[in-house]
């Protein structure tokens, strides 16, 4: 009877422990997504942008790609605007989507020679997917071409 009492005794409490578990319950938990890191937008001339997208998020984490970047609009104002209010209060002019988006790190030309507004502000921001909004790039001046 003794011999029998170490047996169950160690499958009881190896039922308690595969029970018990050893990890969190439910489904898990997908890795926090973070909005991307800005883009280097560089004037090629005036109706181009020379764009190079980021390779990291603003934690620091690597990007896989980009899923969408889009140029912000805002007319002229009496003073410098930010980057973020470029992005919050102007309206969007251009969009650039996968698969014509090259991989993180890369270079891409955007030719706004079809955008038809008068003087005023620029800024480029990546979008993750999700369409997390990254971090706008610097605030570029976009001259109207009649000047």
């Amino acid at each position: 009877m003794r011999s029998l009492s170490l047996p169950l005794t160690i499958s009881i409490v190896t039922e308690i422990f595969i029970s018990a578990g050893c990890g969190a319950r439910g489904n898990p938990v997908p890795k926090q997504q973070h909005p991307p890191a800005p883009c280097t937008v560089r004037a090629k001339n005036l109706r181009t942008l020379e764009v190079t997208l980021p390779t990291t998020d603003t934690h620091g984490n690597p990007l896989l790609g980009i899923e969408a970047i889009r140029v912000y609009y805002l007319s002229m104002g009496t003073n410098f605007p930010s980057a973020l209010e470029v992005f919050q209060h102007g309206k969007a002019i251009f969009e650039c989507r996968r698969p014509e988006i090259p991989p993180p790190g890369k270079m891409i030309t955007l030719d706004l020679s079809n955008c038809g507004h008068s003087t005023g502000w620029l800024v480029v921001v990546p979008f993750r997917i999700g369409n997390i909004a990254g971090v706008p790039s610097q605030v570029l001046p976009w001259v109207d071409p009649f000047f």
